[in-house]
């Protein structure tokens, strides 16, 4: 792990969203491929939709798996699109790539008929998914392929006996995180297998993939770390100890020698389910 605290061209945006969404695609980049790869597909899709694209790390795993195929990538955030575009510039495929700017709770746009729809950590920030799961249901073209992917929660990044001065530190914030998100994000972490057949698909496959990604040199897990903890700070201030407090700020302070930049212990460990679901 980096022992230096520069930010290595690492984006700093207003809510840290896009930067951890950028470093999400980085350093999970194997695992979304492997789950692309393992889709159900049959015939290789020519006309994708990814949902709740963000900055577009399934976009571009798509395109890389589909070659022939041009994604329409929606998201809410107009930043998320236009870092979208930058990348799509960067890479080569402008021309495979559509963006479009619009809320799936308010209204859907025109996205044609998809031989498959990408839904990333995405459904659960809808009000009403099961609303969207017909809506996708209905626009796919026939024999199409739903793919749900949900995470069981923001990786883990410390050893359990860290910080030393505060053991078990990260556990504490994320379990005060993840109390807040039940009310605020009462979806996240469903169980979407019965609710894709109460739309009318047909589930082909489930699959959990384990992450844990140890002893990585890369400086990309130490800011993906220090992104995710400010993230969760911001969630947990109210409602952790004063002591821990005082130890994720430590951990926080890129200045200081317990910044999380500084430690060379830092692995990447979390879930995700993928749902694959045929309109038949």
């Amino acid at each position: 792990m980096q022992s230096d605290t520069h930010d290595h061209g690492y984006r700093h945006d207003v809510d840290g969203q896009t930067e951890i969404l950028d470093l999400d695609a980085e350093v999970l980049a194997e695992h979304i491929a492997d789950i692309i790869a393992s889709l159900p597909v049959g015939t290789s899709p020519r006309e994708i939709a990814d949902l709740g694209c963000g900055t577009g790390a399934g976009t571009f795993a798509l395109l890389a798996r589909f070659t022939e195929a041009h994604v329409t990538a929606i998201d809410v955030s107009a930043e998320h699109l236009h870092r979208l575009r930058e990348k799509a510039l960067e890479r080569g495929v402008a021309d495979r790539v559509r963006t479009v700017q619009a809320d799936l709770d308010a209204a859907w746009p025109d996205l044609g008929k998809p031989d498959l729809v990408w839904a990333s950590a995405a459904l659960h920030h809808l009000a009403d998914p099961e609303a969207a799961l017909h809506q996708v249901h209905d626009m796919l073209a026939s024999g199409g392929l739903l793919a749900v992917v949900e995470l069981a929660g923001f990786p883990r990044f410390l050893p359990a006996d860290a910080p030393e001065n505060r053991p078990g530190l990260e556990e504490r914030c994320h379990l005060a995180s993840e109390r807040s998100h039940t009310e605020h994000l009462p979806h996240r972490g469903a169980n979407w297998g019965p609710k894709l057949t109460a739309a009318g698909f047909t589930v082909e496959s489930e699959r959990t993939i384990s992450v844990n990604l140890e002893h990585s040199r890369s400086a990309a897990v130490g800011h993906y770390a220090l992104s995710g903890l400010r993230r969760i700070r911001e969630a947990v201030a109210e409602a952790v100890s004063a002591e821990d407090l005082v130890a994720l700020d430590q951990l926080l302070d890129t200045n200081s020698p317990h910044s999380i930049l500084r430690r060379e212990d830092l692995a990447v460990r979390t879930e995700r389910t993928a749902w694959s679901a045929r309109r038949t």
